[in-house]
């Protein structure tokens, strides 16, 4: 499978009891495939997976499955603690005819590299999928290092990584010494560096609520080749990644972002918690920037 263009970690919209807004998912994923994202995750960690129940995910695998319809690629994590249940999640998403799943370390438990690796690959045979892995040691508490990569590497369903180290050394290492797994930017203020090194993906929780200014990025950078153009949206970008992440208020700011645009998200689920009336501003302000400015730069391209 060809990971291409930029992929969507979709939120889940709540009500106001902390249910699942089925309605308000669809149009979330409506939303996204009209703005011309390149395909779209579920269960990842802006989904919030980890604050739901296990019947909640799998019916989830279904309900995404309809309303997509085949239009753009689906890829569906696998995350948990326990092996077995990663499994089970990997099982259903074959079952439910996603067309990647999405490999993380079980956080917690910290695994050793040989432990991880055949975490991994037990997931694999389960699903028989082509995988994007996703290392985010920041998280998950280990990285995804050589001794992993090339034990994982054995089997040809391992055909991506959503990078999220935020080590520059990292992108450098995959870029160089393991050009067969298909680079993706998971670190979003460091898309155009990953850009510039040949990755063909970015997944970036912020297409929630801006897709077109990262679709521009990528095309800019990946399609025109344009990267004086790509610089100057990365700039115009940079200040709402740095809201987006400062504070450990990642998930919040997202869902915000949403309903800013009009879309339901709905409250994070507990333990956390809405942003405060400051935080809010600010996030409305870089947007009206980032708004205001992204349309001067299209318009000068025009």
């Amino acid at each position: 499978m060809k990971f291409e263009g930029v992929y969507t970690p979709v939120i889940t919209p709540y009500n106001d009891d902390f249910s699942i807004d089925y309605k308000g998912l669809e149009t979330v994923i409506e939303s996204l495939i009209k703005a011309g994202v390149h395909g779209l995750i579920l269960a990842g960690t802006t989904g919030e997976y980890y604050a739901q129940e296990k019947q909640e995910r799998l019916q989830l695998m279904s309900i995404f499955k309809d309303i997509i319809n085949d239009r753009v690629p689906l890829i569906i994590g696998t995350g948990a603690i326990r092996t077995e249940e990663s499994i089970e999640y990997a099982e259903s998403a074959a079952k439910a005819c996603a067309d990647a799943i999405l490999v993380a370390t079980p956080p917690y438990a910290v695994p050793t590299e040989r432990e991880n690796a055949l975490h991994a690959l037990a997931i694999d045979r389960a699903a028989n999928l082509p995988v994007m892995l996703y290392n985010y040691p920041g998280r998950m508490g280990v990285g995804m290092g050589e001794e992993y990569l090339d034990r994982v590497g054995r089997s040809v369903n391992f055909q991506a990584i959503k990078e999220s180290s935020g080590d520059i050394n990292r992108l450098h290492l995959l870029a160089r010494d393991y050009p067969h797994m298909q680079l993706g930017c998971g670190m979003d203020d460091q898309a155009l560096e990953f850009f510039a090194w040949g990755a063909p993906f970015w997944v970036c929780a912020g297409s929630n609520f801006a897709p077109e200014a990262h679709i521009e990025l990528y095309k800019a950078c990946c399609i025109e080749g344009n990267f004086n153009k790509g610089r100057r949206i990365m700039t115009a970008m940079l200040p709402l990644m740095r809201v987006l992440e400062q504070g450990g208020k990642f998930i919040q700011c997202i869902k915000y972002g949403a309903s800013i645009r009009g879309l339901p998200a709905g409250p994070p689920r507990k333990p956390l918690q809405p942003l405060n009336k400051h935080d809010k501003r600010e996030l409305e302000q870089v947007i009206r920037v980032l708004d205001q400015t992204m349309f001067h730069i299209l318009q000068e391209q025009a």
